[in-house]
């Protein structure tokens, strides 16, 4: 019966995913992070996808802001979490490492995977790295709980 739940969880993520792009039955906030995501790979656990920077996510350098950085990896974080639980989760710790800069308009790669579960915590993985070339731009790690 896990697969049943496993696959309907899968589903359920990929239309989140779908939607949020699209700015439906989400915030504002959501809705203008992920705005013109795509989805490469999504399987249990998985996610990957292609993000080319808008212009709205820029700080006063024209590089892509931290916040909307951080708000991407919290928001896959907790996609890829819950296609793996099939629950909502609430993040209890993220931490976020910056290593490089991006620019507006460039395109990236974004890799979250489940990398650890224990209880009602689960821990999700996101790397955002540079299309092309694979440079490191941003690590996150977050911990998600059941929402109570």
């Amino acid at each position: 019966m896990r697969m049943k739940e496993d696959d309907d969880a899968l589903q359920a993520s990929i239309k989140m995913l779908e939607r949020t792009s699209k700015g439906v039955e989400c915030s504002e906030l959501e809705a203008i992070t992920f705005q013109g995501i795509q989805a490469v790979e999504l399987r249990t656990g998985f996610l990957r996808c292609y993000f080319v920077i808008p212009i709205h996510a820029a700080d006063q350098d024209g590089n892509w802001h931290a916040g909307a950085i951080a708000t991407l990896i919290d928001g896959l974080g907790a996609l890829t979490v819950n296609s793996f639980t099939g629950k909502s989760k609430a993040s209890v710790d993220l931490t976020i490492s910056l290593y490089s800069s991006a620019k507006i308009q460039e395109e990236v790669e974004i890799e979250a995977k489940v990398v650890g579960s224990r209880g009602k915590l689960t821990s999700a993985l996101v790397e955002v790295k540079r299309k092309g070339n694979g440079e490191l731009i941003a690590l996150g790690k977050n911990w998600m709980t059941s929402k109570l």
